[in-house]
């Protein structure tokens, strides 16, 4: 019978990782964090369009991840995308002249907010917005605009 009990006993324990690796896999893929960074300060950006942009994508800067998106909202009196962002409280010397531009990542086409840096002197701080902004790419709008030169172009002018 102590036979048994052992077998029961890798199983259950491979069962156990199993369901550990889930949750590390789930954890990654959705952006999530475990744990919070008090230190960490919110600025925004203003966009013209988002795209697919979501919560919880990411913000990186020189390819490193930096913070992440933490609200997304609608100005109804510029028409524009306000994007809140929370930079990690050690990335604290962003330059104020940075800019901030939406990109797509991989395959299956994840947004995020990549930050360039600028040359001031002088850092973002919680509540400031970052003033130049590059809205999302829409591959549907690229290929329109595509098409309609190539029938416009095709007509003999």
């Amino acid at each position: 019978m102590t036979r048994e009990r052992k077998i029961e006993a890798v199983v259950g324990l491979f069962v156990a990782a199993g369901f550990a690796a889930l949750l590390m896999l789930a954890v990654r893929v959705g952006n999530l964090t475990l744990h919070s960074d008090s230190g960490s300060y919110q600025v925004t950006a203003r966009f013209e369009n988002i795209g697919g942009l979501k919560v919880r994508a990411p913000v990186s800067m020189s390819g490193i991840r930096i913070g992440q998106v933490v609200g997304l909202g609608f100005d109804s009196e510029t028409y524009e995308a306000i994007a809140t962002l929370e930079i990690e409280g050690r990335y604290d010397r962003v330059p104020a002249d940075s800019s901030a531009s939406i990109f797509t990542a991989g395959l299956l086409g994840e947004q995020y907010i990549s930050i360039s840096p600028g040359v001031d002197e002088e850092f973002l701080a919680s509540g400031d917005e970052i003033g130049l902004t590059q809205s999302a790419m829409i591959l549907e709008r690229l290929i329109g605009q595509f098409l309609f030169d190539k029938a416009s172009g095709g007509d003999g002018d």
